[in-house]
């Protein structure tokens, strides 16, 4: 009896690891169908299951259209390619393994250059501001880094951006872009989604020329306490969200599971 529990532990471990893949598989292909990459750079990566020292990362040089369940390698926290082939592209590695390593909560980190936030994060006051019910939903779950010391290519640095995220799940990198954590694939793009809807709606009320309309704080107050991710038949909002996008895939692009 215990052969066939092993086995049929292994068999689950396997399933949740493809499963693993074809979800990052999928938050590639979607941020290029949103406009959320830039070129071949930024990077979206996921732990293991089952694993504690190791996540999926895609080889560099690949667009991130390309990419299917089967492309990612399984780097350690060394830096060290574990299964798979191609090259670690550096700052991936630098930003990515430490908040991984030393956030529980980061099973999934997704880190671009995404162009509204990134805009946001080249002003003086980079933060959200209360005008609208999205950007109040989101300003709770942002922390600001206000020091870009240069490209990030010592693990050092992802130890730093590790140290600001604090209880928050989005992190505005100073004149860089944005870093966003979560428990899943789903979770971490759903914020990453709509962060980057928030501040694009911002910049355009910004570009009128004209006074923003902040609401007043007590229904800043009432909305953020009101503004936890509903459930719907068990589920959280942003699994059926983040479904629904791999629904599209399905019918556009159904080789991302490949």
């Amino acid at each position: 009896m215990q052969l066939i529990k092993s086995t049929d532990e292994r068999e689950a471990l396997e399933q949740a690891r493809w499963q693993a893949r074809v979800d990052l598989a999928a938050a590639h292909r979607l941020a290029n169908m949103h406009g959320l990459n830039e070129g071949i750079f930024n990077h979206l990566t996921l732990n293991v299951p089952g694993s504690g020292d190791r996540y999926y990362q895609i080889p560099f040089g690949l667009h991130w259209s390309e990419i299917s369940a089967s492309t990612f390698m399984e780097v350690d926290f060394a830096g060290q390619v574990r299964s798979g082939k191609g090259s670690v592209e550096r700052s991936c590695y630098c930003i990515h393994a430490p908040i991984h390593r030393l956030l529980p909560q980061a099973a999934c980190v997704m880190h671009t250059h995404m162009p509204f936030a990134s805009a946001l994060t080249r002003l003086k006051d980079p933060r959200l501001k209360p005008i609208g019910q999205t950007e109040v939903g989101m300003m709770r779950r942002i922390a600001y880094d206000t020091d870009y010391p240069g490209p990030a290519f010592d693990p050092a640095e992802g130890e730093r951006l590790a140290g600001l995220f604090g209880d928050k799940t989005v992190l505005f990198m100073a004149n860089h872009g944005v870093a966003v954590i979560g428990e899943t694939v789903a979770q971490a793009y759903d914020s990453l989604y709509y962060v980057e809807r928030a501040a694009q709606v911002q910049l355009y009320a910004m570009w009128t020329g004209q006074p923003l309309a902040e609401m007043a704080e007590y229904v800043v107050e009432r909305t953020m306490e009101n503004y936890a991710a509903p459930e719907y038949e068990g589920i959280p909002a942003w699994e059926h969200h983040f479904r629904a996008l791999k629904r599209i895939l399905d019918r556009r692009e159904p080789d991302y599971k490949d």
